[in-house]
């Protein structure tokens, strides 16, 4: 009767152990499939729609995903750096000159190159980029430029110099960055006074240029309420923007442990272009619907997600 006590014991033993280790192997695959991953957006409708768009994108994938977004620019850069975020929408100019201080004037695919060199110094690596340069431009009425004759960025500054009074609607970011208000008026040879700048919202700056509230306003050159409230958008005929590509950035050591992230970024990427992305922000924007409804929709018409 000892015996078979024992026996019952030892084979209960191998019993909790089979189970044990069948309970841990099953625990790895699920990890392995569904790594939590923070996606990181900033505070305007493009990347509201973008980090929306990875999210739903990245869980159809099996990934657990939590969303940060309505960021600053640099709070999100920070939250990179501090591995607070996993993933991002970066854009290409903003590094260049904003995060890594470099002034030179570069093309595209230098921008591209040299803030891919120098985040990765870092551990950020930058994917594929997308089809989407959403560079800044300044703005006018529709109807004001078209009545003036003015097409570029020099001729609003010709118009300056003789209405000192002009108002200038900006971002709240744009006034103090690097990239920003000062470099530019160095460029174009023109200065405002505080009397002529109002700081607001992004979006409010398009319907006060729609109201004719303000004479000019930075506006994003990828917006679909450009087309929609019938805006000007200005040549930047001295080529003081640099190019602003949307590309999704990934802490190197996210990337190492999810060996499928890279390459399903990528395929996402592939399918967002200046077009489109005009059109899901006007859909915003404009059409008033839902982020998450226009981010889901996109998906699943360019196959991404059943």
């Amino acid at each position: 009767m000892q015996v078979s006590f024992s026996r019952f014991v030892a084979s209960c033993a191998r019993l909790l152990s089979a189970m044990a280790l069948a309970l841990g192997m099953m625990a790895t695959s699920v990890s392995a499939q569904a790594a939590t991953l923070t996606i990181g957006g900033k505070n305007f409708t493009e990347q509201l729609i973008l980090s929306e768009m990875t999210a739903q994108y990245l869980r159809s994938k099996g990934y657990d995903v939590e969303l940060k977004n309505g960021l600053g620019s640099v709070v999100m850069r920070q939250g990179m750096e501090s591995n607070q975020l996993d993933v991002v929408w970066e854009y290409t100019g903003t590094s260049l000159i904003v995060y890594n201080k470099v002034t030179e004037k570069l093309d595209p695919q230098q921008t591209y190159d040299r803030v891919k060199e120098l985040d990765g110094k870092v551990g950020l690596v930058w994917l594929n980029p997308a089809a989407l340069n959403n560079t800044y431009a300044f703005a006018m009425p529709g109807k004001i430029a078209r009545e003036e004759g003015i097409e570029t960025v020099s001729q609003l500054i010709e118009k300056f110099r003789t209405q000192p009074k002009m108002q200038f609607a900006f971002d709240m970011e744009f006034v103090g960055r690097s990239d920003g208000l000062d470099p530019m008026e160095q460029l174009y040879d023109f200065h405002l006074e505080r009397s002529n700048i109002k700081q607001m919202d992004p979006g409010l700056v398009y319907t006060a240029l729609r109201n004719e509230q303000i004479d000019a306003g930075l506006v994003y050159t990828s917006d679909g309420r450009n087309k929609g409230f019938d805006l000007k958008v200005l040549a930047d005929d001295k080529g003081f923007f640099p190019a602003y590509a949307a590309t999704p950035v990934v802490r190197k050591e996210v990337l190492d442990a999810n060996p499928k992230l890279a390459d399903e970024l990528n395929a996402l990427s592939a399918k967002i272009n200046d077009d489109n992305m005009r059109d899901m922000n006007a859909k915003v924007d404009i059409d008033h619907r839902a982020v998450s409804r226009v981010a889901s929709d996109f998906l699943k018409q360019e196959g991404l997600v059943q």
